[in-house]
């Protein structure tokens, strides 16, 4: 177990509108009003098309990453994850996860990891800033060569 105490900074809520790149959206907003870290509590809306963590494949390693996509289309979501910052790209690196029902399948969900999505209609995001009094950012992606490279959620540059 490893954690910080943070504090919340500034508080947005984003829409983001029919047709546009839900992370992109996201990253931009961002990057424009300069959060380095947050969370999103929740989100809910429409997705025409998202791209999820998945095989139809049986898994040659269970305790390995999945680098594998399944795109969904015509999609209600559910969401919500953590906005860190990628000290190797220097980026934000959202980490969100959905639960998604296919509108055309009687609402057939899928639950994984968001890789990409395009906006279908609305999506409502609030948007948490978090800081930390010593450290920017306060929360950070490092990759663990022990655990397949796996960008994990750090608190600052070396924790």
């Amino acid at each position: 177990m490893r954690y910080t105490q943070v504090h919340t900074g500034r508080q947005f809520m984003l829409a983001l509108d029919h047709g546009e790149d839900l992370l992109e959206g996201l990253i931009r907003f961002c990057a424009d009003r300069g959060i380095q870290a947050g969370y999103i509590p929740t989100f809910v809306g429409g997705l025409r098309s998202a791209r999820l963590v998945g095989s139809c494949e049986p898994l040659a390693d269970p305790e390995a990453p999945l680098w594998e996509e399944v795109t969904v289309e015509s999609l209600e979501a559910l969401g919500g994850g953590t906005l860190a910052w990628d000290t190797d790209k220097d980026c934000l690196a959202p980490h969100i996860h959905v639960a998604v029902g296919i509108k055309g399948k009687s609402a057939e969900g899928r639950v994984s990891h968001l890789l990409g999505a395009t906006v279908q209609f609305i999506c409502e995001i609030p948007i948490v800033e978090v800081t930390h009094p010593q450290q920017a950012p306060a929360l950070t992606r490092l990759r663990s060569a022990d655990l397949y490279d796996v960008p994990l959620l750090s608190f600052g540059p070396r924790s």
